[in-house]
């Protein structure tokens, strides 16, 4: 119970809905599984969020994050499709291909592609996770 307890200690006060989430210029989108290609429910509820945080102003850029370990499962560019079929622009997506978890993604979006600060864009069973 230790952990859980300081998961949610750390990262409730941070958890936000599209609604009230802070204007960035990144929002993060972790995987969630693809389904014959496509993203899952729970990947496109999370691509969903990162749509309308573009549309309303909120983000500039999303940078999605996925597994894409394998030649036939590609998370990131179905990510992208997905996305740029809601009305985000191609040219303000960008792609991590090795964001196998959220540590991962996480450390990457910082080290490789230089974020600082960012809205996450995940559930509420994984996003504290990602928070903290």
């Amino acid at each position: 119970l230790l952990p859980a307890t300081w998961l949610h200690t750390v990262a409730d006060a941070r958890v936000r809905t599209t609604a009230d989430a802070p204007a960035q210029q990144v929002a993060v989108v972790f995987g969630a599984g693809l389904w014959q290609g496509k993203p899952s429910p729970y990947l496109a509820h999370r691509l969903d969020a990162a749509a309308e945080l573009y549309r309303t102003g909120k983000v500039k850029v999303v940078l999605v994050t996925g597994d894409n370990s394998r030649v036939e499962y590609d998370e990131p560019d179905a990510m992208r499709t997905y996305l740029t079929e809601h009305g985000v622009p191609d040219g303000r997506i960008v792609s991590d291909y090795a964001g196998f978890d959220t540590w991962d993604s996480c450390v990457r979006a910082k080290k490789i592609f230089g974020v600082d600060r960012a809205v996450l864009v995940s559930q509420g069973f994984h996003i504290r996770r990602a928070i903290a």
